[in-house]
């Protein structure tokens, strides 16, 4: 049985980036893993993965866009649709979750895609450039 823990790290993997090769893949799941670690963010991958503003009256919908990942709050489905890369990222979020391999992200905790300028970026220091992902710690 698959823990939850592994799931939501899988569904992050999937929705952030089944189209990355395979090294832009498991960089997003460790620096996943690394925000799990930070002392500024929540102690559980489920938690960070699905860290997000809600509206004062409505705590089971989070505010569009204002998610930290965001395919979490953009209003579409987060139902996989690709069965294959769902397979492959539940199997890294597993070798990740529990130990095996290296954290290839250079501890970041912090990645966007190459078309945007969020405004933190200017704030950090780049450690690793992977297709269309930058990541930052």
């Amino acid at each position: 049985m698959i823990s939850a823990a592994v799931m939501c790290l899988a569904m992050n993997i999937y929705h952030e980036a089944r189209s990355e090769p395979l090294a832009g893949q498991l960089a997003v799941g460790y620096s996943t893993m690394n925000r799990v670690s930070d002392e500024r963010y929540p102690d559980t991958v489920c938690e960070v993965v699905y860290q997000a503003n809600y509206h004062a009256w409505d705590d089971k919908n989070p505010i569009r866009h204002k998610c930290q990942y965001s395919w979490f709050c953009d209003g579409m489905s987060d139902v996989p649709t690709d069965d294959q890369a769902m397979m492959d990222s539940t199997i890294l979020a597993q070798q990740i979750y529990y130990g095996v391999g290296i954290d290839i992200s250079g501890g970041a905790t912090h990645y966007h895609a190459s078309y945007v300028s969020p405004f933190w970026a200017s704030d950090m220091e780049v450690v690793l450039t992977i297709n269309q992902h930058i990541f930052y710690k």
